[in-house]
Formats: structure tokens, sequence, C-alpha cells
């Protein structure tokens, strides 16, 4: 993480002044399987604290709160619906639970194959996009160089620090964050915190 921070710092003044602002990077990452998945559909388009209580009453629908393909299976559109999940993220999670056990999707393998194909491989699932598969990349995989260019906490953050009159489209993004590479996951974090609030995995 050092060789990171020292590099960000170097490549970019105004990116080391929110590193100074914000202090030491504290990403907090999520193993990388079929539930973290799961709990990225539901914390999509919502605040933290309103998904935080839909993830535990819908963890409550399941035998001692394991959440496993098999286990999600069993329960219906209706039973997802009880626990505050609209219908399209209960389809969602539903489809990503067959396109498991089909092993469609195989999270063991995941680590061991590139950024690209990961995206490839989640989204395949309805209801995951490649901004789903850009914070399981960096949440959950780890990997240090992910660029997710549609986060809007990542363009608003983008627009504030470097004076920009508008909204910074995908390639304009690209463009400023040649600097940081290979470290954008950090760089990432960092937009994130100087908004005063980390995206949700």
């Amino acid at each position: 993480m050092r060789k990171a921070i020292i590099h960000l710092k170097k490549s970019d003044p105004l990116l080391a002044a929110v590193i100074d602002r914000v202090g030491p990077c504290r990403i907090e990452y999520r193993e990388a399987e079929f539930s973290t998945l799961v709990r990225s559909i539901v914390y999509q388009q919502l605040s933290g604290k309103v998904a935080a209580v839909i993830f535990e009453r819908f963890l409550q629908l399941l035998p001692r709160r394991k959440l496993t393909p098999g286990a999600v299976l069993r329960l219906s559109i209706a039973d997802l619906r009880s626990a505050g999940l609209s219908n399209a993220k209960a389809a969602y999670i539903l489809d990503l639970a067959e396109k498991t056990l089909a092993r469609s999707i195989k999270f063991h393998e995941l680590p061991a194959l590139s950024d690209d194909e990961v995206i490839a491989s989640l989204t395949q699932v309805k209801g995951v996009g490649v901004w789903t598969a850009h914070m399981f990349l960096i949440f959950a995989l780890q990997r240090p160089d992910v660029l997710p260019v549609g986060d809007l906490g990542v363009r608003s953050a983008i627009k504030k620090v470097y004076g920009l009159e508008a909204l910074p489209v995908p390639a304009e993004v690209e463009r400023i964050a040649a600097a940081w590479r290979p470290y954008c996951s950090i760089a990432a974090w960092y937009l994130w915190r100087s908004l005063d609030g980390a995206a949700e995995m």
C-alpha cells in the first residue's frame, strides 16, 4: 500500500492533497464469493443504512443465516419481497443463484481470471452490470488497478477536486486517471472518502 500511496502522491498533486486530508488507506475487503455478490446486488442504488436493514431481513429468511445458492433457491419472489427487496432485485438474486449452481459462474476460479474475464463472467447475471463487477474486482478480488469510470461518486469527486464545470464523462475520467496507473483502485477509494462516504460492497 505504501508504494501505491507514494506513486499517487508523486504523479498527481491534486490527488496528493486528497490523500493528505483523508489519511491512511483503510479499504475493507470481502470474500470473493457468492454471498458478496448477492450483498452487492442488495446494496445497488440504496443508501448504506437502508440496504443494511434489507440485507439483515434477507439473511433472517435463510436457515442459520447461511447465504448459499441452494438456500436462496428455496425462497420465492414473494419471500424475497417480504425482506424489502424489489421484484427486480429478487429476480437478479435468484438468477445469480441459478447460474452459480449451474456452474456458469465459478467463484473459486475468478481470482485466476483477468479483470476483463471477471467482468464478462459476472455480467452474465441479470442486474449485474460493469459497475457491480468493478466493485467486486476492487473490494473482493483486491485488484489494485480498477477504474470505475461510471461511478457517480468517483465522477463527483473528480469534478470537485479538479475544478471541472460538469461531471466528467468516462473518457475524461480515463484521461485524468492515466497518471494513477497501476493503482486506480486506491485512487478511487480516496476519491470516495473525499466525499465523506466510501463505496458499499
